[in-house]
């Protein structure tokens, strides 16, 4: 019997690649599988609808949701998950020195539904205690000009968002137009080691080690996301996928906890123990209820930011195919 043709659009990850590269196979699925660009796969997937499956924003899946687009099915497997502490630049002279110093300010953000975006601006409200209405907000590109949010957004009462299509955040960084910057990926003036520019948090892994355990959220950036209309024709297919990516995944844990030099990393092996001390057994679970706190989490921030239009439940998430598989 024949397998299904689809194409997976995702980023290359050890916790994926058994599944690229064929040692696990999808029941009934033949997979074509395309590594691109993030930036790319987001776009391409949004504005065209073009792969069968693909690694998508969470935040903006979210959104699409809680707006009624039936697009997308996604199912609970987590490709990307960070905490964003990490993911706050600001200038080494300016007047942001501390999280709270924040208020009042000029703050950039490649797009208000990005994912980091949205948990960024959580950590300011329910960490920090500073309304979002509180701080000035700039729309732009990372590094180039011209980037747009993707999404229908409703802003909240009193919370101003000005887009600047024709600057980027790295620029304005620098020249102090804005004070800090909430964005996903470092922007150029950090990566090339500008002497003005810094994390916010620059012990960043001590300060998410402590969230995490303190909060028990392990924040998820993408989801794996189907067209709807190729689980209408084949609606087994959530099921198959969910299991392939749990396998393969499963494999890259074994291989980052074997004690050896599986990675290119020292001591990699340790860094995985260590996570499973912080995290659990399984460190990088899928499913809901493995991750409901992060899930109902994030649903709540998301419609506090007007990203999401409603309040969404975890459920309404994901392809029902996939839930029976969790109901006792």
């Amino acid at each position: 019997m024949s397998r299904l043709p689809l194409t997976l659009a995702i980023s290359d990850y050890d916790h994926v690649a058994d599944l690229v590269n064929g040692r696990v196979v999808p029941q009934g699925i033949d997979l074509n599988c395309l590594h691109l660009q993030i930036e790319e796969t987001h776009f391409r997937a949004m504005a065209f609808r073009e792969f069968d499956i693909s690694e998508l924003s969470f935040g903006k899946y979210a959104s699409l949701i809680s707006q009624g687009d039936p697009s997308f099915s996604a199912i609970p497997v987590f490709p990307l998950r960070m905490a964003r502490h990490s993911s706050i630049y600001v200038r080494r002279d300016g007047p942001v020195q501390k999280p709270q110093d924040l208020a009042g300010k000029r703050v950039g953000i490649p797009e208000w539904a990005q994912t980091a975006s949205v948990y960024s601006r959580a950590l300011v409200t329910h960490v920090y205690g500073i309304p979002l209405s509180k701080i000035e907000w700039i729309q732009a590109g990372v590094n180039q000009a011209g980037r747009a949010e993707k999404v229908k957004i409703d802003l909240p009462s009193g919370v101003k968002l000005t887009p600047m299509p024709e600057k980027n955040l790295s620029d304005m960084l620098v020249s102090g137009e804005i004070d800090a910057a909430f964005t996903a990926h470092p922007p150029n003036c950090f990566l090339q080691g500008h002497r003005n520019v810094r994390r916010l948090f620059e012990n960043f892994v001590e300060v998410e080690k402590a969230y995490v355990r303190e909060t028990g959220i392990f924040p998820i950036m993408h989801i794996i996301a189907i067209r709807e209309e190729v689980l209408d024709r084949n609606p087994w297919v959530a099921m198959s996928l969910f299991t392939a990516f749990e396998e393969a995944k499963n494999r890259s844990l074994d291989r980052a906890l074997f004690v050896g030099s599986r990675y290119p990393i020292p001591w990699s092996y340790e860094y995985a123990r260590q996570a499973q001390e912080l995290l659990g057994k399984d460190f990088w679970p899928y499913g809901i209820e493995a991750n409901r706190v992060t899930l109902d989490a994030f649903l709540q921030y998301a419609h506090e930011q007007g990203v999401c239009h409603r309040r969404l439940q975890p459920e309404e998430l994901f392809a029902p195919q996939v839930q029976k598989r969790f109901r006792v």
